[in-house]
Parts: C-alpha cells; structure tokens; sequence
C-alpha cells in the first residue's frame, strides 16, 4: 500500500524531482545541489536527518527501486565511505560526461567502491547498493545516455528515443530554463 508521496525531514522534502537521476549512484551524487557554487551550494547528507530518511525515499522514487528494494540507512561508521563514494561517483562521471574516461578518476571511483563494499555491514544499506549502482553505471552499454542537466548541473541517464532530453526534470528545471528564456526575450523586446 502507498501511504506517502514525499519523504519530510526538517523542512526539506525528498521528493520524486530529488531521484532524477535515474540510477541510485547518480542521485545520491546529486545530494549535492550547486555542487560548483560555493556559495549557494547544499549537502542534503550534512544534515543526519536527511541522509537518514533517504533510502525510504530512494526505496520510493529511484529508477532502481525494483532492483535494490528496501535498504537501510548508513550507519555511522560507514558514513565517510559512503561520501566519498559520492563524490568519486561525481568526479568520474562528470568527467566522463564532459571530456570521456579518465583511468585515474575510474580507479579512485573504483576504489572508493571496494571501500564501501569491504566496510559495508548491512547488507541492504544504501551505501551498498550505491556501490553495486557505480558499478553497473561504469559497465553500462551506452555511456553517452549520461548527461548533466542544462539547468542545475545534476547527472543524469537520457533515456529518451532520440537521446535529446537536456534537463534532468523537465517538469522542474525543464520549466525553469523556458521561463527564463521566455523573461529574457520579452525584456529584450521591450528595453523599457
């Protein structure tokens, strides 16, 4: 039974929008929201709250839900793993995306999931199943599917037919970059 659409915790929502990325590694990659602003930039997992409601939420709303089923929360010791399986997670893909493989990137993404996979005591925790997801991402057959969203810069899997999706929402930041355009264009043709 279905009793909730979102995932509260101290004023934050992990909703649908939040598991964009289509695949597990890539949305908690994305836990960083303005990744590269400094001074905009949010770690939703800085917050113990929030890292801890979101295998509830990822059990819900992630793309690969069906292939992981419930999982745990990290737990405490493991916490330092799981981040910096996120943020090789991030390197490596990013890279990968904007200029192709890097070997140095690969083997530290590498790494960092034997850490979590050696370190890992639960396991259906989500640093696990995080790993098993970089894993499977690194082998998947059509690498030029992953793309970073035009608007808020997350990673995501284009599934698309014809490959041509630019943002990784198109109900959020699809509709955010139109409306811009749309006040970008409209001042342009009224200066006044």
């Amino acid at each position: 039974m279905h009793f909730t659409s979102y995932i509260f915790t101290m004023s934050f929502l992990w909703t649908a929008h939040r598991f964009s990325g289509g695949a597990l590694a890539l949305d908690v990659a994305n836990s960083v929201v303005l990744r590269h602003d400094e001074a905009r930039r949010v770690d939703r997992f800085d917050i113990d709250a929030q890292l801890q409601a979101f295998p509830q939420a990822a059990a819900e709303f992630c793309a690969e839900r069906a292939i992981f089923g419930e999982v745990v929360p990290v737990i405490a010791v493991s916490k330092g793993a799981f981040l910096a399986l996120r943020e090789a997670t991030d390197r490596y893909f990013r890279s990968r995306v904007l200029s192709g493989s890097d070997d140095a990137l690969l083997a530290a993404l590498l790494e960092a999931v034997a850490l979590v996979l050696r370190g890992a005591s639960e396991p259906a925790g989500v640093d696990r199943a995080t790993a098993h997801s970089a894993l499977a991402l690194i082998a998947m057959p059509e690498p030029e599917r992953m793309k970073i969203c035009g608007n808020c810069g997350w990673l995501f899997l284009d599934r698309s037919k014809n490959r041509s999706r630019a943002w990784c929402d198109m109900a959020v930041c699809g509709n955010r970059a139109k409306a811009n355009r749309h006040y970008r264009r409209r001042k342009q043709e009224d200066p006044a």
